[in-house]
């Protein structure tokens, strides 16, 4: 038998890719100068389903400036969280617990403190907001920039709301409204403090944008990349001028409209007017500040719901939880209980 001459044909060089470096997020404002905060999002304590799925809507809502993939150990307690905060530049901490009553949120300035602690009184995941609307609204570049912090009723001189509204405004990035882009304003954070009921009503919106004097049936075409059904008209005419798609009064309001400084996608052009319009994302919380302490999760207290202010507060791992209208103590956080193992995740604390 013939054996078949290989043929010296042109061989393709072989190009090795070197696999792609994660882009390291910057940790100082190039506009402002200012550090940029980073937060963690975790737990103390053992937490039922809810809320754990509660601190990953917390984590997203903080997001790009926190770590989502945050993995947490039995055996890690808050020194642990600390030390690994100082090198990735973390500057405030989100720590959820549960005892016998209610669940808490802690909101810390890493490392010397304050500390506010917030009791909450009710909440809503972001699943349960998005099936309750019957157009849910997630673009994958939600969470791509910051949100935008708003304070409503925070008026008064007082020593807590005054600690309140510096915390919550140092936790998210300063901007300057002469040189932000709109399109990086993406979600917004409202916070309504009630003075009669002492509440603070905390929800999470994603920002739209809406042309002013478009109908929905242009917008539409516009947006999407399909020819519409024009089978049922007579004339390409009649698909604009059609009854009930040519005014939309809720858009035209002159008090939810803004004049663009830049385009914003195929729709909001330059010079033109659009209307702002805000959808719930969650999560929702309605929080009850009960106690401040000067230093973190522990030190002197400067402010109790409960009257017991100006004493020494107990450490994180011997935090009381709430007393009731009776002055009986609840369910302590003790030196035992540590966050469970959470799946999936990729960050890990040694």
């Amino acid at each position: 038998m013939k054996q078949r001459k290989k043929k010296n044909g042109f061989r393709r060089p072989v190009i090795i890719k070197e696999p792609k470096q994660p882009q390291q997020q910057p940790t100082v404002d190039p506009i402002t100068g200012k550090k940029i905060p980073k937060s963690f999002v975790f737990s103390r304590g053992k937490l039922p389903g809810p809320l754990k799925q509660l601190q990953m809507d917390l984590r997203k809502l903080m997001l790009p400036y926190t770590a989502l993939s945050l993995r947490e150990k039995k055996r890690n307690n808050l020194k642990d969280f600390l030390n690994v905060a100082g090198p990735m530049g973390v500057t405030h901490f989100l720590i959820l617990s549960k005892t016998a009553t209610s669940p808490y949120l802690r909101v810390a300035t890493t490392p010397q403190g304050p500390t506010l602690t917030f009791k909450i009184h009710e909440y809503s995941l972001a699943a349960d907001i998005a099936q309750s609307q019957l157009h849910p609204r997630c673009p994958k570049d939600l969470f791509k920039n910051s949100a935008l912090i708003v304070l409503s009723g925070f008026v008064s001189g007082d020593l807590p709301l005054q600690l309140t509204t510096n915390m919550f405004q140092n936790i998210f990035p300063t901007i300057d409204v002469k040189t932000v882009k709109p399109s990086s304003c993406q979600r917004i954070l409202l916070l309504s403090y009630n003075k009669d009921t002492k509440l603070i009503d905390f929800r999470h919106y994603s920002i739209r944008l809406q042309p002013v004097g478009v109908s929905r049936r242009i917008r539409k075409l516009v947006q999407s990349h399909q020819a519409p059904d024009l089978r049922n008209l007579q004339d390409v005419s009649d698909f604009v001028t059609k009854a009930g798609y040519g005014s939309e009064s809720e858009a035209d309001e002159e008090a939810a409209t803004v004049t663009l400084s830049s385009n914003i996608g195929r729709v909001n052009r330059a010079s033109t007017k659009s209307a702002v319009k805000l959808q719930e994302v969650g999560p929702r919380m309605t929080l009850q500040l009960v106690k401040i302490e000067k230093g973190l999760c522990s030190g002197e207290v400067l402010f109790s719901e409960y009257g017991k202010a100006g004493g020494k507060g107990k450490s994180d791992d011997e935090m009381q939880g709430e007393e009731d209208s009776e002055g009986s103590e609840v369910e302590k956080d003790q030196d035992g209980e540590h966050p469970e193992d959470s799946e999936d995740e990729d960050q890990e604390l040694d």
